[in-house]
């Protein structure tokens, strides 16, 4: 028999959509002892031998009648179904020893069945999620002995103290009561243990021969987790007993939840399905029916940009301050913000440089409305201008550099890194200045950093500005562009070819026209050049 046991008691998890007060498990429980296996070996081993007395047999005989097996017990067990042994069926019958609600309920429950008689069980029975003899089961591990309180608060469904302490959020040297009090769980798994009384068949009820035979957990999505798993087919689980007399039980697990008939699957199924449209009406109706469309000839451009570090700047506390240029043609929103000022942020050592994490999120949205259709008209592009200043703690503030962003043309991430440069003012003098009271150079006008608003000239000259180059700063922007050229399939293809690269910016078609049309002017330079050479020339030209 030594080689019929099932040693793969480990544990089971099960997806299950039906509600879990429909499972039923059928246990079984026989003993097989070594001593009745010995007895049917040596009776055997008699039959065969005419030289023993009728003493020796009769002896045999009797160890065999006591030695022999038990009646196996057969129980099926529901979900959190209560089957008390027969130790709690001597101790709820004492109404004194009844301290709590469910203590006076069993008491009831006992005093029911024996005045009916109709008990079921004699060594299988259940402890339940809500009995206080659940925790005390198996040997408690180095976490449950930790989380006994919480599973205690848990049980009594008693609600929790939110009143934080602002003093002092964190505790630097808890101390193991801190721990134990403070340390909470959302533990939503319900648990249901099935037992046996593995004594002998005239001593049942005593704690010490108890056996936990099947451990049942849940949660509320339908996670079932059983250990040990079902037999399905396979040989009992062994039960050996740690006591003197060392006995041997079969342990058989099986699966009798009642399967659902194919008319009841299927009323289900089209219940989900009801469920799942009405859930996508419900999100059709919050979103809408139209999608939202700009008028016919505007460009639409939406920018989620993010201002994520700057690094290479002389002092520490950081802080950006910006705004957008909207060209000719171009309009926002009226409660659209055109500028904005990050956070300050101090720097840190990465790669031996000294940079600022900003992680500062902005967003911006502007309309382009084009009044001119000929091609030779330039889309602008709006400009983001930014200056970069640092803050000490006597509250004085120096620049630190200007720079400008000009908006992505096409679509999409980008990210860009700005370098920017501040204006420096000659002499000793100014350095003091800017080190001991703070203060330096400044722009008057933003714009100058690329080109000024006000200038109208064909040529920029910056002849005798000093500056300096400071750092730089990294943005990373997530531009979308919309016109309803672009889904306009009525209009004709050269209209929305021309409104594409006007509204839309360089596209992936006119960039590579551009290139072809780059290398034919190189190409055609290059003819001339060789024409307008000596014919002598241009044949040693050749052979070298």
């Amino acid at each position: 028999m030594a080689d019929c046991w099932n040693t793969d008691t480990g544990e089971a998890v099960y997806r299950s959509r039906d509600a879990v007060k429909n499972l039923r498990i059928k246990v079984r429980i026989e003993r097989v002892t070594s001593t009745a296996a010995l007895s049917q070996h040596l009776q055997q081993q008699v039959l065969f031998q005419q030289d023993r007395g009728d003493i020796e047999l009769e002896t045999l005989t009797s160890q065999g009648q006591t030695g022999k097996r038990c009646a196996p017990e057969e129980v099926v067990v529901g979900w959190q179904e209560k089957l008390f042994s027969q130790y709690e069926m001597e101790l709820f019958q004492n109404e004194a020893a009844c301290q709590t609600p469910l203590d006076r309920q069993y008491h009831a429950e006992v005093k029911a069945l024996n005045r009916t008689k109709g008990r079921r069980n004699h060594r299988i029975f259940t402890y339940t999620d809500h009995d206080r003899y659940t925790s005390c089961l198996p040997l408690p591990t180095f976490l449950a002995e930790r989380m006994a309180s919480v599973r205690h608060r848990r049980q009594e469904r008693r609600t929790m103290d939110c009143n934080i302490p602002k003093t002092k959020i964190i505790n630097w040297e808890p101390t193991e009561e801190f721990v134990k009090n403070s340390h909470v769980v959302n533990n939503a798994m319900q648990t249901m243990h099935i037992m046996g009384d593995l004594g002998p068949t005239g001593r049942l009820g005593q704690k010490e021969n108890e056996c936990l035979l099947i451990t049942i957990k849940t949660d509320g999505s339908g996670t079932v987790i059983v250990k040990p798993d079902f037999n399905k087919n396979k040989e009992p689980y062994r039960i050996v007993t740690d006591r003197d007399r060392r006995e041997v039980w079969r342990l058989t697990v099986e699966n009798i939840s009642t399967t659902m008939k194919p008319e009841e699957k299927d009323r289900e199924q089209n219940m989900y399905k009801d469920l799942y449209v009405r859930h996508k009406e419900y999100l059709n109706s919050l979103v809408g029916q139209d999608f939202e469309m700009p008028p016919a000839g505007i460009l639409r451009y939406l920018m989620n940009g993010e201002i994520v570090s700057a690094k290479g700047f002389e002092y520490d506390n950081l802080y950006i301050h910006f705004f957008m240029e909207l060209p000719n043609n171009w309009s926002s929103l009226p409660f659209q913000p055109l500028s904005g000022v990050t956070q300050t942020c101090r720097t840190k050592t990465l790669e031996k440089e000294n940079v600022a994490l900003f992680s500062y999120p902005f967003n911006f949205e502007a309309f382009y409305m084009s009044e001119k259709e000929s091609e030779e008209s330039i889309l602008q592009w709006p400009v983001l201008y930014f200056k970069v200043l640092s803050l000490d703690s006597w509250q004085r503030y120096r620049t630190e550099g200007y720079g400008y962003l000009l908006f992505p043309a096409m679509p999409g991430k980008h990210t860009v890194t700005c370098h920017t440069w501040r204006p420096l003012q000659t002499g000793t003098s100014s350095v003091l200045r800017r080190f001991f009271i703070g203060g330096s150079p400044e722009l008057e006008d933003h714009s100058y950093v690329r080109i000024p608003g006000t200038f109208k000239g064909e040529r920029l000259s910056r002849f005798g500005f000093c500056t300096e180059t400071t750092g730089s700063v990294t943005f990373n922007l997530h531009c979308i562009q919309q016109a309803r050229s672009f889904v306009d399939a009525a209009m004709l293809k050269k209209r929305r070819q021309k409104v594409f690269d006007q509204l839309g910016g360089f596209s992936q078609q006119g960039a590579v026209c551009n290139i072809l049309e780059a290398f034919q002017r190189a190409r055609r330079k290059m003819q001339e050049a060789r024409e307008s050479l000596p014919r002598d020339l241009i044949m040693s030209t050749s052979y070298c």
